[in-house]
């Protein structure tokens, strides 16, 4: 399935249970159709690295978009829609790690390529950096990729992981810590 046609499930699935619950959508279609343009790439990637599972990314991806769709709270931007977005997509990777019980599978490559090069590390040892990526729990991987390879502010990350701004500089730095030993830097991360 291509995210192009997940936007349409969504769509048809949203409009069809709205229908039934007679729930009016967050937006028309058209506007829809735009919004999943500019943001479903990013929302795919994120689940992707939360789950490590391409195909658990695009189910997820469909399940975030519909509960978008239907969400009955007001969104006021574009900037405030693609973080509820980012928002439902973490509590979603999150209950289907829950109910599954099961570790993500390693980081592909590419992935690899673009958090070693947000974050500042060598890409001359990507499996190394691929093993540290994968012993890093759910919570720390999401938190560094919010922050280096999606460029997320503190107060952005606060709103997706649903933590108090104030922590998510000390998560965010335990996190980096972590990733740094994991990778045989000694002294911390930069």
């Amino acid at each position: 399935m291509t995210i192009r046609d997940a936007s349409s499930l969504a769509l048809d699935l949203a409009a069809a249970r709205a229908v039934e619950a007679d729930v009016p959508l967050q937006m028309d279609e058209d506007a829809f159709r735009g919004f999943y343009d500019r943001t479903s790439r990013q929302v795919w990637a994120y689940l992707h690295r939360l789950t490590g599972d391409p195909h658990a990314a695009d189910d997820l991806l469909q399940e975030t978009y519909y509960r978008f769709l239907k969400a009955t709270v007001r969104l006021e931007s574009d900037e405030h829609r693609r973080h509820y977005l980012f928002r439902v997509a973490t509590n979603l990777a999150n209950d289907r790690f829950r109910r599954r019980r099961v570790r993500p599978v390693e980081v592909a490559g590419d992935d690899i390529d673009t958090i070693a090069s947000a974050a500042g590390e060598s890409l001359d040892g990507t499996l190394h950096v691929s093993q540290a990526l994968a012993k890093l729990g759910r919570r720390e991987r999401a938190m560094i990729w919010l922050a280096y390879a999606h460029g997320s502010s503190h107060e952005e990350i606060a709103r997706v992981m649903g933590v108090r701004t104030g922590s998510v500089k000390t998560l965010l730095l335990r996190a980096r810590r972590k990733f740094a030993t994991l990778l045989g830097r000694h002294g911390g991360a930069s």
